[in-house]
This record gives structure tokens, C-alpha cells and sequence, in this order.
């Protein structure tokens, strides 16, 4: 004997059955994607896959006497006003040795432009040995009109990378971050003239 609810379903016309199986992938597709972003995040995070650099809460007590070259690297999507540069491009680090960068982000638009930025260090090898104790990345920013910010980002390369077949002959690490536009919070949005100017090349 047919189960009642199978029963039920297939007494449906087959027009509706058909709207519910779409809707029903479609709902599936886009909880999948929003979950995809963190699932994908910590995944990169444990194993540094994609050039992701693993977080920690302070250096290591060891610090060899092993130099490696970080280049930063500053680029924005598209569609951000912003200007935005490393302070310093390059900077050579010891493994273990705790070291300060700074970035610099100005809003030369005669509003305020909200921005998140990603990250990425290259060769992905080296991701899982580069480790952030602060940064800005995946942190909302507004920036107001006119304004310049400094953003610092604290890090180390970790000792073990000597251990490591792929990465222990990395000799440059490049970190990069990208800007992206985000939407302005509602208390912003509010504050803004009704006509607003439009955004300075």
C-alpha cells in the first residue's frame, strides 16, 4: 500500500509538482551557496589550500635566523572609488619573527563608501606557514568623504615551513589584499543628501 503522503503528492497535477521539485532545488542551491563562503573560509584555513593564511594569537618562541621577502600587494574590484596601497612594498622577515605592515585606504568621493577586503599570499605553498595575528581582512570599513586610514596587519612565518617538502624553498611571499565595494549601513545611507555627488576618477 502507497504511503499517504506519496499519495498525496502524486494527486497533485503534474504543472505543480513540477514548480515544487524547482523550487525546492533552487532553495537547496542557494543555501549551499551562502553556506559555501565559510565552509570554503575554514576548509582554506586549516589547510592553507588556495594560498589562505592560517590566524593565531602570537608568534612562535623560536625564531631562526632564516630570511624570507614579503611583498604586499594592494589591488580593488572594479567598482570601489577607493584608493588603496601598501605603505611598504617590501619587507624581509625572520621565520618566527612577529612583523607589522601597514595598508592605506582613501576615500576621495564626496561620500561615504563602505569596503570589506579579501585576501591571498602566493605561492599557495606558503599559505598554511603565514599566519596573521591582526588583520583588516573580512572586517567592515567605511571610509567618509575625504578620509585616509591606515590598516595594520600583524604576522609571522612559522619556523615548520623549513619542514615543509613544498614550501621550504620559498624565498618571497607575496600578500595581497583586494578591496571590494560593500553596501553602506542603513545609519549612513540615511545621513547622505538627497542628491549626492557623483564619484571622483
Amino acid at each position: 500500500m502507497m504511503p499517504r503522503f506519496r499519495q498525496g503528492w502524486h494527486a497533485l497535477p503534474g504543472k505543480t509538482r513540477t514548480a515544487l521539485q524547482a523550487s525546492a532545488v533552487v532553495a537547496f542551491m542557494a543555501g549551499m551557496g551562502w553556506a559555501a563562503v565559510p565552509l570554503y573560509d575554514l576548509f582554506c584555513r586549516v589547510t592553507g589550500y588556495g594560498g589562505t593564511t592560517s590566524v593565531a594569537t602570537a608568534a612562535p618562541d623560536t625564531v631562526l635566523d632564516h630570511t624570507v621577502r614579503i611583498r604586499f600587494d594592494a589591488s580593488r574590484a572594479r567598482d570601489m572609488p577607493w584608493e588603496f596601497r601598501p605603505v611598504e612594498r617590501v619587507m624581509d622577515v625572520r621565520l618566527g619573527e612577529t612583523a607589522l605592515a601597514f595598508y592605506e585606504a582613501y576615500n576621495p568621493t564626496d561620500r561615504p563608501v563602505a569596503g570589506v577586503a579579501s585576501y591571498n599570499v602566493t605561492p599557495y605553498e606558503a599559505g598554511r606557514h603565514f599566519a596573521k595575528i591582526h588583520c583588516f581582512c573580512f572586517e567592515f570599513q567605511v571610509l567618509q568623504p575625504g578620509e585616509r586610514m591606515e590598516m595594520p596587519v600583524s604576522f609571522f612565518v612559522d619556523p615548520d615551513m623549513l619542514r615543509d617538502l613544498d614550501a621550504r624553498g620559498v624565498r618571497q611571499i607575496t600578500l595581497s589584499y583586494t578591496f571590494h565595494l560593500a553596501d553602506l549601513p542603513e545609519e549612513y545611507a540615511l545621513a547622505m543628501p538627497a542628491t549626492s555627488g557623483t564619484t571622483e576618477q
